[in-house]
């Protein structure tokens, strides 16, 4: 019993120590082998008289049976474990669609759209989206535009039942974020449709796109927003653009500056993309107003706000060197596409 004991203990210990399949496999061979002491215990029991015989080989097999038990169950252990790893490394959901090639293209608006506002991400800007129907509060009031405001006339849009309206800026986005009360800083873009009760001709419509940008935090001055606007500029025109600032005025800002590039069509000689003056404003920019940051609670700790924005439609009117916006929404899928060569 003693020896045994011994040879059993000698196989736990070989067996706890053995982890892979090919490592049981050594540990097997080693103690149940032709070359194992157990198998040079049976061949030596024709030296032992009858009796003795018999009790060794009973001995002998219950020993050779619980190693072989043993040491299997740990051989189909380490199996399952490597078949599940291999499975999970393999592993492929066939129920996930396919990688087809895309078809088509992006309208030149929605793929100018897009790369401006990859161009403001890098910057830190968060999309965020408003509605398009709005209260006179969201798209005058709270952007310091009062009724008796010259500049409701000059963003008269389209009145809805209950007092509504259909938006005239996506200027309201920033309106609705900042009446939330995050806190600084908050850098945001938005981009969207807009609507003004406008006559229909080459270069206006009732409905375009823009898109803007707005950053709050203590301690923002001019030189940020002209470093922004620069950035922005070069980054979509190339870096080779000409720039001219000159001042504006928008209410919501306050002192406001506007954004010119030299004709992308003409190089700044005049044609008829820039009606032949030679520049095209594409961006209106300006400190947030006091009276818009009072309203929404930030005129304090020293908080200021930037704010600019651009019409996509006249952007993409510009980079394909087009003079009537109107063709951009017109339903003529070949002359979108030849356009859309510009952009691409």
């Amino acid at each position: 019993m003693a020896e045994s004991e011994e040879m059993y203990a000698r196989f736990s210990a070989d067996l706890e120590g053995a982890a892979t399949r090919s490592e049981l496999a050594a540990v097997q061979n080693r103690h149940l082998g032709r070359a194992s002491r157990i198998k040079e215990e049976f061949r030596r029991l024709g030296e032992l008289p009858e009796p003795q015989r018999r009790a060794r080989a009973s001995m002998l097999n219950d020993l050779a049976r619980r190693m072989r038990e043993e040491v299997d169950g740990r051989i189909e252990a380490a199996q399952a474990a490597e078949s599940e790893q291999r499975l999970a490394s393999e592993w492929l959901d066939m129920s996930l669609p396919g990688q087809a090639p895309r078809r088509g293209a992006w309208h030149p608006l929605t793929e100018v759209e897009r790369r401006c506002l990859e161009v403001l991400r890098r910057l830190g800007f968060e999309r965020a989206d408003g509605p398009e129907v709005e209260d006179p509060y969201h798209n005058f009031d709270a952007l310091n535009i009062p009724q008796h405001h010259p500049a409701r006339d000059m963003q008269d849009t389209f009145w809805l039942d209950a007092g509504l309206l259909l938006r005239s800026h996506t200027t309201t986005i920033q309106a609705r974020v900042l009446s939330a009360r995050p806190r600084p800083p908050v850098k945001v873009a938005a981009a969207g449709r807009v609507y003004r009760n406008e006559a229909v001709d080459a270069t206006h419509m009732a409905m375009f796109h823009q898109l803007e940008g707005f950053w709050l935090e203590p301690g923002l001055t001019m030189g940020h927003l002209k470093e922004i606007l620069v950035y922005v500029a070069r980054a979509l025109y190339g870096r080779r653009v000409k720039l001219r600032f000159k001042p504006k005025y928008y209410p919501y800002t306050e002192p406001s500056v506007g954004l010119d590039i030299a004709c992308t069509a003409c190089g700044g000689e005049g044609c008829e993309a820039c009606h032949r003056v030679g520049w095209v404003t594409i961006i209106g920019a300006g400190m947030i107003h006091p009276a818009v940051l009072r309203e929404f609670g930030y005129d304090r700790d020293g908080v200021r706000g930037i704010a600019f924005g651009w019409g996509t439609t006249r952007m993409t009117a510009q980079w394909l060197g087009i003079s009537k916006v109107r063709s951009l929404y017109a339903p003529n899928q070949r002359r979108l596409a030849y356009l859309h060569r510009g952009v691409a």
